[in-house]
């Protein structure tokens, strides 16, 4: 393969055999190299191919900062979650993991903290995304000597689960509706407007949209033994479970679809925090 364009030492741009535009990657693999220069095969770390434009812009401006150790880390850790997950080759997981990746870092070095708000729903319903998460916490630990919190495991879960999404060609319109029927049902229940600029409503949305996911692919979430829980919970917003009533119909009627009893009883507690807490 020749050189067609030099991003930095350590990435490419080239053609393969089936003249498609790819860029490649490695440690040095540019240094003192001109275009039309020989690609050192033995240099080589990572090949992308650059098939679609908005990858392809973004890829572009992304190896214009990451150091390569990062991309180095990324394969690594893409490697762990096709391995874990079964995830195919991905190149937007791979750019959004890693950028991410980069920014938590230097965030940890400023003595930065972000905090996830969703990590209690994204580790109770993606639990093999959270888990690889925590793998992932490890390698970047061992690339950059940095140990990352729990909350970034749940930011790294997020993007896996967002990439298995698209990889199973979801259809985002319906799940897009799934959401809207489910707030007007909660909207009308309650007689009330949401105060968008709550962090209950972002919880709330976000969980009604892991749950719309959930519904679409048909992935009902499994059973734990939390009856006393719920009983305590039912007891405890009346107003609250018999809107999920509400819900549990309505999913039942329209798509086949019954509600867990873990299901039925986060969705209260978001209903009692997003009805009762976003004004307060």
């Amino acid at each position: 393969m020749l050189i067609t364009k030099i991003y930095n030492n350590n990435a490419v741009e080239s053609r393969d055999k089936n003249h498609r535009e790819i860029v490649v990657v490695g440690c040095g693999i540019a240094f003192r190299k001109r275009t039309g220069d020989q690609i050192e095969d033995s240099k080589i770390q990572k090949i992308f191919v650059l098939s679609e434009p908005d990858v392809n812009v973004k890829f572009k401006e992304f190896l214009s900062y990451i150091p390569v150790d990062y991309l180095t880390m990324g394969n690594e850790i893409i490697s762990c979650v096709q391995e874990k997950l079964s995830v195919e080759q991905n190149t937007l997981l791979y750019l959004s993991l890693v950028d991410h990746i980069y920014g938590a870092v230097q965030r940890y070095k400023k003595g930065i903290e972000v905090k996830n708000m969703m990590l209690w729903d994204i580790r109770r319903f993606y639990r093999e995304e959270y888990e690889t998460g925590l793998y992932i916490l490890q390698i970047v630990e061992n690339y950059t000597g940095v140990r990352l919190s729990e909350d970034e495991a749940g930011f790294f879960a997020f993007h896996i689960a967002e990439a298995r999404m698209n990889e199973n060609s979801m259809d985002m319109q319906k799940i897009i509706d799934i959401m809207a029927e489910l707030s007007s049902i909660v909207k009308y229940h309650f007689q009330v407007e949401f105060n968008q600029e709550s962090v209950y409503y972002y919880r709330f949305v976000t969980h009604l949209k892991f749950f719309a996911q959930r519904l679409v692919s048909g992935k009902m979430y499994g059973q734990d033994d939390q009856d006393e829980l719920l009983d305590a919970i039912k007891r405890k917003y009346v107003n609250s479970y018999n809107c999920v009533i509400k819900i549990k119909e309505f999913v039942k009627n329209r798509y086949s679809y019954v509600l867990s009893e873990d299901e039925m009883l986060y969705l209260t507690i978001h209903i009692e925090r997003i009805i009762y807490k976003s004004n307060g």
